[in-house]
């Protein structure tokens, strides 16, 4: 996946924006030109997303996005189409605007022991982000809180390394052991049928033909939340 290419952690400029279906058919119409779609995608040119997202017992995670502390961060395992072979554990910092990704690959056998409570393995993984999570989870009790899954559609453009995609069909459901079970039940968690979501993403700079297509009327930048917006379930 796209995900899969790790590089040196840096920060990024990020916005979020809740888009009509009209808005993503024109928008998507005039960047198909321009950028080019992520060459980790399907054939319909999108791949499914499912997330565990981590908070503690008091919620730390979910205040902070609520309150709109500036500075944040949160923990969540992802997997990608319904196919256990490449799992990432992911630390996404939020700054303001900015955010950084830190990554790291764990094995399914990992994965299914750290949602069955088994945390002995993480000490010796090797692996930072590993050894800090289980860190966070025994000493600030941070556990798998909730199921988010969407579809995304990714578009590239080289210059300014930006990064374009559509997130649809948003899906939640409260924490079970069902996470790598593709046969798992769960719900809409947007607030309207059909709501997409637009995140533009890059590096120092926004080329400004990529600036020119997403200045669409009525455009405006939004708070949205995935985590929130599932969160709001239990």
């Amino acid at each position: 996946m796209a995900e899969q290419r790790f590089k040196k952690a840096r920060y990024r400029h990020e916005y979020k924006y809740d888009i009509s279906y009209f808005d993503y058919i024109a928008l998507r119409q005039r960047l198909r030109p321009i950028m080019r779609l992520d060459p980790h995608t399907g054939s319909d040119g999108r791949y499914q997303i499912r997330s565990i997202y981590f908070d503690n017992y008091n919620d730390k995670a979910l205040r902070e996005k609520v309150s709109g502390l500036q500075h944040r961060e949160k923990y969540r395992i992802r997997y990608y189409n319904d196919d256990p072979g490449f799992i990432v554990l992911e630390k996404k910092i939020k700054d303001n605007s900015l955010t950084m990704k830190y990554d790291a690959v764990i094995t399914e056998e990992e994965c299914r022991k750290l949602i069955d409570g088994d945390l002995s393995w993480m000490p010796d993984s090797g692996k930072p982000l590993v050894q800090e999570l289980y860190v966070k989870m025994r000493g600030e009790q941070l556990k798998p809180r909730v199921l988010v899954s969407y579809i995304r559609e990714p578009y590239i453009y080289g210059p300014g390394n930006v990064r374009v995609t559509f997130d649809s069909d948003i899906r939640t459901s409260l924490y079970s052991k069902s996470f790598l079970d593709p046969a798992r039940q769960d719900i809409p968690a947007a607030d309207e049928p059909g709501t997409i979501i637009l995140e533009v993403k890059y590096d120092d700079y926004l080329p400004e033909v990529i600036q020119h297509i997403i200045q669409t009327k009525g455009l405006r930048q939004e708070s949205f939340s995935k985590y929130g917006a599932c969160r709001r379930f239990g």
